[in-house]
């Protein structure tokens, strides 16, 4: 691995908006260490240079958010002085919009996203995964968007909130040997169900860390190879007996395996509607 590269977020409010598009950038460099540097709250020049300082003469790139003109301005002549690549991150999304409605931008600096309808059923949706974790709550699952079936560390938890941030209201269920799955789960509608799988010697190894980190004297048979064969069996034999599709979790980040799972639930409830078998 080579030298670290950092990519500097340079904003006039939380810089969140220049930190995704740079974390999904970041996500097609394989190999690649970087690290995200935040400026926030930039309104005055001096707040500007001070930021692109801080760049200077380290492998760096900055995105930047800012609506002010002249800070806009600032930001490109201050760049071509020390050298630095910048990324206008917000310009072009508000120039296009601008011509699309025909209409100017307030150019406000600091302005959130409004509290919308969308805004307030992603923090339901996130209350309803937190309710729904593990198997709690599963006497209402008809409730949910998606249902997530699968063995112990598959990311039922984290891709739960993730779907929630999402929108969706996600719940997940573990599947265990010797506990029956809950009754609820053969009486929803199939198109919500989402089985979840992973590699064995990949799961053994995540359980063998969280064994280390909780100091579990007990954990031998939890990270046990032949034992996860077996859940692993089970579980699958499950989710052929539910008809549900399975996403392999093996080396996938979280993000993608809640819109592996989106993507599925989507097409099997259009296709339901339809009257078609997915």
């Amino acid at each position: 691995m080579g030298e670290r590269l950092e990519i500097h977020i340079v904003s006039d409010s939380t810089g969140d908006t220049g930190a995704r598009v740079a974390r999904a950038a970041q996500s097609q460099f394989d190999n690649t260490e970087i690290e995200m540097v935040r400026h926030a709250r930039v309104q005055t020049r001096e707040q500007l240079a001070r930021a692109l300082e801080s760049a200077t003469g380290r492998r760096a790139a900055v995105f930047y958010t800012l609506v002010d003109a002249g800070l806009r301005e600032a930001i490109v002549e201050l760049a071509r002085e020390h050298n630095l690549v910048v990324q206008d991150v917000l310009g072009p999304a508000l120039n296009a919009v601008a011509t699309a409605s025909g209409r100017e931008a307030t150019m406000v600096p600091g302005r959130t996203a409004p509290l919308d309808a969308q805004y307030f059923r992603r923090i339901a949706a996130i209350e309803f995964a937190v309710k729904h974790d593990d198997g709690r709550g599963a006497d209402d699952l008809s409730q949910a968007d998606v249902v997530l079936i699968g063995v112990s560390r598959t990311s039922k938890t984290p891709t739960s909130m993730h779907l929630g941030y999402m929108g969706y209201m996600a719940a997940n269920i573990p599947i265990v040997r010797g506990v029956d799955p809950p009754p609820a789960l053969f009486q929803i509608d199939t198109w919500k169900l989402v089985g979840l799988t992973i590699d064995a010697e990949r799961l053994s190894e995540i359980r063998r860390r969280r064994v280390r980190a909780l100091a579990a004297g007990a954990g031998a048979r939890y990270a046990d190879l032949q034992e996860i064969y077996e859940e692993l069996d089970l579980t699958a034999s499950l989710h052929r007996r539910l008809g549900c599709p399975v996403i392999d979790v093996t080396g996938l980040a979280i993000e993608e395996t809640a819109a592996r799972a989106a993507e599925l639930v989507e097409a099997r409830r259009r296709a339901a509607l339809e009257g078609v078998k997915a």
